[in-house]
């Protein structure tokens, strides 16, 4: 299912961009990393250039998107990228950004994964660790639940029930494991919003960088963005699975299954599977 060795990315490449929330300038590069490194995300703007892990033990929020604090060093809405880096099998790699996010691009992970593929990927002197899941393990909430059991290979099945006219019940069954179903199928796919949410997103102090192109709008009744899947809306719930479960540190074996999971239902079934690294 995957590669033998551990990847990195065969050299440096960067994208200037806003952020989604905090719509902030930020210049990213993205570097190849030696073994073992995993996923770092450095502040370049800040004193001493402090890092982040891309770990579980790092994560601090999980409304609305994953944030990430060590230190002085924190970033948020990681999911996108960190999807793409799990969907290509990318295994170590320095993210250096001057601000607290990564940009927002189209929405979606598919031009992080264009710039993955500009550079291409070399494989590392050092075995890749597949966590292998043995047992069930499921979180629930209310109408909402995750879980995942014992498979061989990755794979996501996901339910999304929304009481909105265009969307209704949408369902998605994919196997993460092969590269071209992830860019092909999941990659594209933008995140969600509704404009009864926007006055509340304001009051936050997120949303200031979405539009009708980067995120997929919809009004009472209608859609204000072009649609690049009639079920965009689970897809893009795949593409945040798996940019949650990069969070393991270690690819999965395992089926996850879900209905209307969230960052928070993702993040807490994360850290149940972790509860298996030997």
């Amino acid at each position: 299912m995957l590669n033998v060795a551990q990847t990195t990315l065969a050299d440096s490449i960067s994208y200037n961009g806003i952020g989604l929330h905090a719509a902030n300038e930020v210049h990213m590069v993205l570097r190849p990393a030696p073994a073992d490194t995993g996923i770092i995300f450095v502040r370049t703007d800040l004193p001493g250039h402090p890092s982040v892990p891309a770990r579980l033990s790092n994560v601090t929020n999980t409304m609305r998107a994953t944030t990430l604090e060590n230190g002085e060093a924190k970033v948020f809405t990681v999911e996108h990228l960190l999807s793409a880096l799990q969907g290509l099998q990318i295994d170590n790699c320095i993210v250096e950004m001057n601000s607290v996010e990564p940009p927002v691009a189209d929405g979606s992970s598919l031009t992080f994964v264009h710039l993955i593929e500009q550079v291409g990927t070399v494989s590392l002197d050092a075995p890749r660790c597949v966590l292998t899941v043995k047992k069930q393990h499921i979180v629930q909430d209310q109408d909402k639940f995750i879980a995942i059991i014992p498979y061989d290979g990755f794979r996501i099945t996901f339910t999304s029930i929304n009481p909105h006219p265009l969307l209704g019940v949408q369902f998605m069954d994919t196997e993460i494991a092969d590269k071209q179903q992830y860019i092909q199928d999941v990659a594209p796919a933008r995140t969600i919003a509704f404009t009864q949410e926007f006055e509340m997103l304001k009051k936050l102090g997120l949303g200031k960088g979405g539009t009708i192109e980067n995120v997929v709008v919809y009004d009472e009744h209608t859609c204000l963005s072009t649609l690049r899947f009639y079920d965009e809306l689970v897809r893009h719930k795949v593409l945040d699975i798996v940019g949650d479960m990069a969070l393991i540190g270690k690819p999965i074996k395992g089926h996850i299954i879900a209905v209307k999971s969230s960052h928070k239902l993702n993040n807490r079934l994360a850290n149940e599977i972790f509860k298996e690294v030997d």
